[in-house]
């Protein structure tokens, strides 16, 4: 009878333990997906102006390596995105840019989602999982928009989750899921397809240092080359004697590893600080990351995936913009805050690594301090390790304390705190927005392009006109002298002699007086920024070239004289 009522009590916690772990996790994918939405900006992104008609032009005339937008002739162009631009135009056609605003705060919310269910599976707390997952939405708020990055995000976080489960159980599924994964950025965003062997590398070099280390412990070369001596040697008389002390000489060397391995193994499951683990499934793993290597073929972009980041190093566009630049850390608090709890966990506590996880958070932590635009990929995969580091904190220090916190939380009350906290930071962060409009005018030439297209002949115009914008004159139909597409302008993609971004580096910055710039490309008309060193240069000097034919709050167009 007491036995009956012990087992039903248990059987009675399991379920409402299980039932707990399941309103948890409904309520915070609710919750998760609000506080994205909340985030997502409703003002465009200059690239999504030039996504659109990139897309559009597709329709048309296919992928033909060639720009459209340009008034540079014959410009070559690899449409990097060029699958991600199809989508965002159909998207557009249907929806105008309400279909964009929408597209990009489903793709945001499936981010965090994404997030939290695979720090969830790879963790194992949906509490820590939960709260690391706002938190690194928050951080990453900046780069949430409607571009091809927001996308390769959500499948970078999946990458991590599927190489985990193959190492785990090498199951064919995640195996097919990671080619098809890397086929989808291939045609998606062809610049960062690179990154994904980039994933795969921790877990190979930890593969690769075990063999290593096994190789020097158990002293396997000198094995193999005693078996090798003593089977030259065969059952000739004359090496009898040569041939026993080989294999004397083995059986000590047997003797001894054996004495090794056993204190290896005590080793290896409590270690000091870092986890050496000798997966074998990581063979398996680089026989898919070699398959993966061939998907960049099944793209219509020919060689593109496999130069384009080459190409793109070798030029001067990294260099001059903004997100391309190293990190100042000093600016970055949210990145250095992490990089001290992830310093200070290591040294501090007793808390261990996986000789992986400590590869894979140093590789990204000099990818981010390389290029700032790298502290998404930081944060997105890096949230991973962090997370399982602080539940194995809290797990060593505290006894029961990440359960006794889970049934606090999923409490009423619990409940209640969390959805009012989660809704009132989501309403905090979209009430400013509410009032912004799909095209900000201080940021795009709304009325100036107006003004364009109903007095201005395109067909003999040649415009200067700045980065920034340029995407938004294409979308206008307005031919550019550049626009965000920065690699477009660069002479290792171009075909051309001339660096035309360069050029515009040069002339914006005013290190090149621009009327020899626009002498060298003979231009009929500027559009410039109101506020600009260029404009400002104009109308203090009373410039006779250039007669100002519009001027609004923000943008000044003029006609150069002369020609």
């Amino acid at each position: 009878m007491f036995k009956t009522k012990v087992k039903d009590e248990k059987i009675e916690n399991k379920k409402e333990k299980v039932n707990s772990k399941l309103i948890f996790g409904i309520l915070a994918v609710i919750l998760i997906a609000i506080f994205c939405i909340a985030m997502t900006p409703v003002s465009l992104q200059n690239d999504t102006f030039y996504t659109i008609k990139i897309g559009e032009q597709i329709t048309k005339t296919g992928i033909d390596m060639q720009d459209h937008f340009s008034w540079h002739e014959d410009l070559a162009y690899t449409y990097p995105h060029w699958l991600y631009d199809l989508i965002t135009y159909y998207v557009y056609a249907a929806f105008d840019m309400t279909g964009i605003y929408v597209m990009t705060c489903i793709l945001s919310a499936i981010l965090g989602i994404s997030l939290y269910i695979v720090n969830t599976k790879i963790a194992k707390n949906q509490l820590i999982s939960f709260i690391l997952t706002a938190m690194v939405i928050y951080i990453i708020r900046g780069y949430i928009a409607a571009r091809a990055q927001l996308v390769t995000f959500i499948l970078f976080v999946w990458i991590i989750y599927f190489i985990e489960m193959f190492l785990k159980n090498r199951k064919i599924r995640y195996a097919v899921g990671l080619v098809v994964i890397s086929t989808l950025v291939a045609n998606l965003h062809v610049a960062v397809w690179p990154f994904i062997f980039v994933l795969f590398l921790p877990y190979i070099a930890e593969y690769l240092i075990a063999i290593i280390a096994d190789l020097a412990i158990y002293r396997k070369i000198n094995m193999l080359l005693i078996k090798a001596d003593i089977k030259l040697m065969g059952n000739s008389e004359k090496y009898a004697a040569r041939v026993q002390k080989q294999k004397d000489k083995l059986q000590k060397i047997l003797a001894k590893n054996e004495k090794i391995k056993i204190k290896r193994e005590e080793d290896l499951k409590n270690p000091y600080k870092i986890r050496l683990q000798k997966n074998p499934n990581v063979k398996w793993l680089i026989i898919v990351m070699i398959i993966c290597a061939f998907t960049g073929l099944l793209t219509p972009l020919g060689d593109t995936p496999y130069t384009y980041l080459y190409k793109t190093m070798q030029g001067n566009t990294t260099e001059n913009i903004n997100e391309h630049l190293p990190m100042t850390i000093v600016d970055e608090t949210e990145a250095l805050s992490a990089i001290v709890l992830i310093l200070a966990i290591l040294t501090f506590t007793k808390t261990k690594i996986k000789l992986s996880d400590l590869f894979m958070i140093a590789g990204l932590c000099y990818l981010m301090l390389g290029s700032r635009r790298q502290v998404t990929m930081f944060c997105i995969i890096g949230v991973l390790v962090v997370n399982k580091m602080i539940c194995g904190l809290l797990e060593l220090y505290t006894k029961n304390g990440l359960e006794k916190a889970f049934k606090i939380v999923t409490t009423k009350v619990g409940y209640v705190l969390m959805i009012l906290i989660m809704l009132g930071l989501s309403y905090h962060f979209y009430e400013p927005k509410e009032d912004d409009e799909y095209i900000d005018e201080s940021d795009y030439p709304v009325q100036a392009c107006d003004f364009i297209l109903e007095n201005i002949d395109l067909e003999n115009a040649r415009f200067y006109n700045e980065y920034n914008y340029g995407s938004y004159l294409i979308f206008r139909g307005i031919p550019v002298f550049i626009d965000s597409r920065a690699d477009l302008y660069a002479p290792e993609f171009s075909g051309k002699d001339e660096d035309i971004f360069m050029d515009f580096i040069n002339t914006s910055s005013i290190g090149t007086f621009y009327e020899d710039t626009f002498k060298k490309y003979d231009i009929t008309h500027v559009i410039t920024y109101k506020n600009s060193k260029m404009n400002m240069i104009i109308q203090k000097t009373n410039d006779p070239n250039y007669k100002q034919l519009y001027q609004d709050n923000y943008f000044t167009v003029y006609e150069r004289l002369t020609k």
